[in-house]
């Protein structure tokens, strides 16, 4: 089938522009896209295109598809491939990556398409699934890591921001990421980066090796890359080295070494001069407002927290295709990889029991002692670390059933994803250490308390590095996730119409996918100071699959797409199945226009975790607890009630699938020679998701119906379901109680089928490609992204949570735009590229910030035929969002990183072949 002159131009300027980094493409590109447009049409390559399994001569077809070559990630100014695809329009959610803090997950960054979170984007690797990231994000659902993706093996990335469950099965409902490995290369590159940032820390170097070659029908290629990158401190970034420079609250920063009335919440004060030279030599004493006393503590509290994590990499991959005849080939690829990660979210901490009686002192006290970089010995003794091991492996033959036309391919895909964590303890003696010896009991206003006879110059005495290792040990937590498939696909041509052949797909597919969690023993046999109980987790489960797709060309201009696929998933004496089906269509009414569109159903198979995790226990850090704010006339927004919370959760093995269903629709238009412009709507919606009851929502939902009505005084019936619900969730202290009355001791959290999530939005494109004899080529692309909506509602009957126009709730960005200006003229190339980010809330809860602008680019210089020299800068303006309306850390986490400007520079050679090769 061929396709017409001006259209083709168009897309394939289109392909070659489909992100700010794909402008960079070289003027040996696209010979069609150069070719006059009297030139007459011609039969391009049918090739396959992330979204459908049936080959076509077009790039566009009725859903949209981004592409991304991997040799522009760099020339782009991208830090890597996770920081590429994050500037994706199409990315609008946030997420909890390395730069956040406390989290369950700081070794994994991940994306969300369409902001409706990573567990709904699927991940491929040459179109197979790969292993999950073996701890669950957020500790419940299951996300791909993006972190370790080494570009020098990527041919090119294909993003479908769209659902495709009937061609790929479960977890397509926001879209599907392709990562597609190199298999062909003459010759042999290495590249050698190295850069820093201006504002101080993350220092980093980067080694890339790849070579390939052809020997009669063998062909191979090899890849290697090795990098190590420093941390960056919170207090190497002057806006966030002071927890309290641009707090206006007065709220001063957390204890580092404390004595509390637990009854009334008090401090008795101590002597902090003697301490002075700790943290850098800020150590004094603070008091917090509404308590009268006073602790030890330091402005620079977070400056030993990393920003960005420590870490090493290395990577290898191999790619081999071997000829058996003109009919039939071989392959096989393998990729492995190894990384270490360390992160520091804070100091040691050791707090006393929650109460206790000092018989030295004659009351009621609680201790709290944090131990600073100087004691420890480093500031890094404390950090958290992952040694992760990856491989993926795929054996298969593909070839052609004669003269035929139809074609097979029979796979046999393993990925394995391995993480020890390890993690800083202290040893259950350090109690004894700080308190001396249990000396028995002491009744205080009808209760019943420990007694010690604890000296508080034991608390002030500095420690030193050998008594610290002395009292501490390190934990080693073991996660690993597993998938392994069968498949068998075909495709050819079933029948001849008038207006072309119908094209058809089948797949068939079997697999098995899993995951352990395998906690220190240490920590149950009691050696572990403060630790919950841990328990093994871990499942497993099959499943199979079958699937036809269908390309009919109803007459000349129209083209109708029909898929179908049956799911099926059988664990623990538990099945679920689940049918999902494709319809779309293309229609070019004449040479330069496509109107396109599709109506699918999706479904995703509910997160491993959800299902299998064993009576999870552990905390929530800083949690709001807004009874309590009530009760003391403070506003929910701005409360400093806030505590670690204990929670317990567990696995529901009789979790039915989330369902899906969306519909795009929209248009490509090329209405002169290297210009193209496409807008499309989309709309998906989501029903049963699986949700772990926000403890957020939770703890409102709670005091609204404790007190009888909302902050904004809406009244509120206790007894309804709801209220029923919340209130038996969360676990309190009694009202009288003479040690922390009202708090909570406990969240009750499980996950149900019960959520209903939409979202719709607009995406606009626009390239142009131009050239003069004097100034050299110009590419040039623009890109939108505006979400008209996204609504979240946790149960039937449940307010209506806005992610888009609620301060209080707004997940997304709004609105997100990138552009891309490249340029070429002999031995030179440039690029520009920019990312707009919409508006976002405040730290404060007080309307929105305004939004934040970040550019990159590139400066490339061929040094004769084999070297280039290239300088790359992210972040030119070297700006951070800062926010100061809620103090510390004074920018948006999650939203934005907080790194500042990056460079490198970087060297390339290129040995054998022809350059570029």
């Amino acid at each position: 089938m061929s396709v017409r002159p001006i259209l083709r131009r168009g897309l394939s300027v289109a392909i070659s522009l489909a992100l700010p980094l794909s402008a960079i493409a070289q003027d040996t590109d696209d010979t069609a896209a150069r070719a006059p447009a009297s030139a007459p049409s011609q039969q391009l390559e049918s090739i396959t295109v992330t979204g459908s399994r049936i080959p076509r001569a077009q790039v566009e077809g009725p859903a949209p598809v981004i592409v991304i070559k991997g040799e522009d990630i760099d020339k782009g100014g991208f830090r890597s491939v996770f920081d590429v695809l994050t500037q994706l329009t199409q990315n609008t959610g946030i997420v909890q990556g390395e730069d956040f803090g406390s989290t369950f997950t700081p070794a994994a960054n991940v994306i969300s398409l369409r902001g409706l979170g990573p567990n709904y984007t699927l991940v491929l690797v040459n179109g197979h699934r790969i292993a999950d990231y073996p701890i669950a994000y957020n500790g419940s659902v299951n996300a791909v890591d993006f972190s370790n993706v080494p570009s020098v093996m990527i041919d090119r990335i294909e993003i479908l921001s769209g659902s495709a469950s009937a061609i790929y099965g479960s977890d397509a409902i926001a879209g599907v990421v392709n990562i597609i490995l190199k298999e062909k290369h003459e010759g042999v590159d290495f590249n050698l980066r190295v850069g820093g940032t201006q504002r101080g820390g993350g220092d980093n170097q980067r080694f890339q090796l790849i070579g390939g070659g052809s020997w009669g029908d063998l062909n191979g290629v090899f890849g290697l890359e090795l990098s190590n990158r420093e941390p960056i401190w919170y207090g190497q970034r002057g806006f966030a080295n002071s927890y309290t420079r641009y707090d206006g609250s007065g709220q001063p920063p957390p204890q580092i070494i404390g004595i509390r009335n637990p009854a009334g919440r008090e401090y008795y004060p101590l002597d902090c001069d003697a301490l002075g030279y700790l943290m850098g030599g800020s150590l004094r004493a603070f008091e917090r407002p509404r308590y009268d006393g006073s602790y030890c503590s330091s402005e620079h509290y977070y400056s030993n927290r990393t920003i960005q994590t420590k870490k090493k990499l290395a990577t290898g991959y191999a790619s081999l295709t071997y000829a058996l005849n003109e009919d039939t080939q071989l392959f096989g690829d393998f990729m492995a990889g190894w990384s270490d990660i360390a992160t520091v979210v804070r100091n040691p901490n050791w707090t006393s029991p929650a109460a206790f009686w000092n018989d030295a002192t004659g009351r009621l006290e609680s201790w709290t002692r944090l131990v600073t970089p100087e004691e420890a010995g480093s500031r890094t003794v404390s950090a958290r670390t992952f040694l992760q091991r990856q491989f993926n492996v795929t054996l298969g033959v593909r070839g052609s059933f004669g003269d035929s036309g139809w074609k097979y391919v029979a796979a046999l895909n393993r990925s394995d994803y391995k993480s020890d964590q390890g993690r800083f303890g202290f040893r259950s003696a350090v109690d004894e250490y700080f308190l001396g010896p249990q000396t028995g009991t002491h009744e205080y206003e009808g209760e019943t308390f420990p007694s010690y006879h604890a000296d508080p110059s034991r608390l002030t005495t500095p420690l030193n590095a050998e008594l610290f290792r002395r009292l501490t040990t390190r934990t080693l937590e073991r996660d690993k996730a597993w998938t392994e498939d069968a498949s068998f696909s075909v495709n050819g041509e079933l029948l001849q119409l008038p207006a072309g052949p119908i094209g058809v797909a089948a797949v068939v597919e079997a697999g098995r996918q899993g995951y352990s969690n395998r906690p220190d023993p240490r920590i149950n046999a009691g050696e572990i100071w403060n630790s919950s109980e841990a328990h093994d987790d871990g499942g497993e489960r099959k499943r199979y699959a079958a699937g036809l797709e269908l390309n009919v060309p109803i007459f000349s201009q129209l083209t109708g797409i029909a898929a179908a696929r049956y799911d099926r998933y059988t664990y623990s004496g538990e099945s679920i199945a689940k049918s999902t089906y494709n319809l779309g269509f293309e229609y070019r009414p004449f040479e330069s226009l496509l109107l396109r569109g599709t109506y699918s159903t999706s479904f995703r198979a509910p997160d491993m975790n959800y299902l299998f995790a064993k009576g999870t226990v552990g905390y929530e850090p800083g949690n709001t607890d807004f009874y309590q704010c009530a009760l003391e006339g403070q506003s929910y927004n701005n409360c400093d009630v806030q505590y670690n919370m204990n929670f317990r959760s567990s696995g529901n093995l009789k979790l039915k699938p989330e369902n899906g269903k969306s519909f795009t629709y929209g248009f490509v238009w090329s209405p002169l020679d290297g210009l193209d412009v496409s807008a499309d709507y989309y709309h998906i919606r989501i029903k049963d998701a699986v949700t772990n009851l926000d403890s957020e929502i939770i703890l409102r939902t709670e005091a609204d119906c404790l007190l009888g009505r909302t902050e904004a005084g809406v009244p509120v019936d206790r007894n309804s379901a709801i209220c029923r619900d919340s209130i038996a969730r969360v676990v309190r202290n009694a009202p009288n109680a003479p040690v922390n009355p009202n708090q909570v001791t406990n969240l009750l959290l499980n996950p149900i089928n019960a959520a209903t999530e939409r979202t719709s939005g607009i995406d606009l494109s626009g390239n142009y490609r131009w050239t003069t004899d004097r100034y050299g080529k110009f590419l040039f692309h623009a890109g939108i992204t505006r979400v008209l909506s996204h609504d979240y509602q946790q149960f039937p009957g449940d307010p209506t949570r806005d992610y888009i126009n609620s301060v209080t709730y707004q997940q997304d960005w709004r609105t997100k735009i990138n552009a891309a200006l490249s340029w070429n003229l002999g031995d030179w190339s440039a690029t520009v590229n920019g990312t707009r980010y919409g508006r976002v809330p405040r730290n404060d809860g007080e309307g929105q910030r305004k939004p934040y602008t970040l550019i990159n680019g590139s400066v490339s210089y061929d040094i004769g035929e084999r070297a280039q020299l290239s300088l790359i800068v992210n972040n030119l303006r070297n700006s951070i969002p800062v926010d100061k309306s809620a103090g510390w850390p004074a920018y948006t986490q999650a939203w934005y990183d907080a790194y500042g400007r990056q460079w490198w520079l970087e060297f390339n050679y290129h040995f054998g072949g022809g350059k570029g090769s």
